[in-house]
């Protein structure tokens, strides 16, 4: 009779123990899945890919609805997407009154006001925005060069965005980004597509700075990584191809760590111009071991995961010094 007991004991501490882990296990796996999600969240708001962060804050609003931090990431995320009047509707609709929530929806009612001065135009895949009064052709041409690269780049690197993308045809220092710039710098890409408006008068300008700027928001997309600058730099310049036949530059050759710190940071316009000719030669190396730009994005999507020479040793079987050797 005893040994019937402590066998029925037994058991009953052994499912008792059972269901203990099995409870412990689905929390630690309900915690480590609300940890990505947050992790993801947060890597999606730093690199400004919106439809990302929205999806993510609201499947987090579903687990907390009162959590006022996430409620306000929404509204700034419809701000950022330039919803304003969701932006506003969502702020009004719960009664927020925080001095944040009174920012965005007070900053959201300007714009709408403001945009009226900025001319507006829209295509299947970008926003246009821009200042005084170009030419409609210039506007509509711009459009219409970037739904060609845009096409184009899907169909080379067997990639489409996400999220739409914004240009600015910028005059005044106002809209073209933040931070001091060197005057060599004529465009950039900052999350939006920053060029100056005069380039529009010039074919021969515009059109392969709309392709380079429009690579690296490709890039971006593609990766939500800070690839290496000479990978960056270098793939835009292979893909607008206005400094192909351009010489090598004279004088000795940059080192690895020049060519991945930022090239805006470079006061010297010959030293600027000698990064970027070394930037392309090293991408074209990497290019004839493998011509595939399908290759190339695999490769820069996998550099986050890998580390950056692993990633380059594995898809290409060479470092970036030994690249730079090869281009010296």
């Amino acid at each position: 009779m005893k040994n019937l007991i402590s066998i029925v004991i037994g058991i009953i501490v052994l499912l008792v123990g059972a269901r203990w882990y099995m409870q412990q296990s689905a929390a630690k796996e309900a915690f480590d899945k609300h940890e990505a999600l947050i992790a993801e969240t947060n890597e999606c708001l730093d690199m400004a890919e919106w439809n990302c962060a929205e999806k993510n804050v609201r499947a987090l609003l579903k687990e907390s609805p009162d959590d006022q931090n996430l409620q306000l990431h929404l509204a700034g995320i419809l701000y950022e997407q330039e919803r304003y009047e969701e932006c506003i509707a969502y702020i009004q609709s719960r009664n927020f009154t925080n001095a944040d929530f009174d920012f965005l929806k007070q900053k959201s009612e300007s714009l709408i006001r403001e945009m009226q001065e900025l001319q507006l135009e829209r295509s299947m895949h970008f926003r246009v925005e821009f200042e005084g009064r170009p030419a409609r052709k210039d506007i509509m041409e711009a459009l219409a060069v970037l739904e060609v690269a845009y096409d184009s780049l899907c169909h080379l690197f067997d990639f489409r965005p996400e999220n739409k993308m914004h240009l600015v045809l910028y005059e005044s220092s106002q809209y073209q980004g933040v931070g001091p710039r060197p005057e060599w710098v004529g465009a950039v890409f900052d999350g939006k597509l920053r060029i100056p408006v005069n380039v529009m008068a010039y074919r021969e300008i515009y059109r392969p700075m709309f392709f380079h700027e429009l690579t690296h928001a490709f890039v971006r997309a593609m990766t939500r990584y800070h690839v290496p600058l000479w990978v960056n730099e270098g793939i835009a310049q292979v893909i607008d191809a206005s400094r192909t036949e351009n010489p090598r530059p004279e004088g000795a050759a940059p080192s690895v760590g020049a060519l991945t710190t930022p090239f805006v940071n470079e006061n010297s316009t010959a030293v600027a111009v000698k990064l970027y000719w070394y930037s392309q030669a090293m991408v074209e190396r990497l290019l004839a071991r493998n011509s595939s730009l399908i290759h190339f994005r695999d490769f820069i999507q996998n550099m986050r995961a890998l580390g950056d020479e692993p990633a380059l040793q594995k898809f290409y079987g060479v470092t970036t010094q030994q690249l730079l050797d090869e281009v010296r």
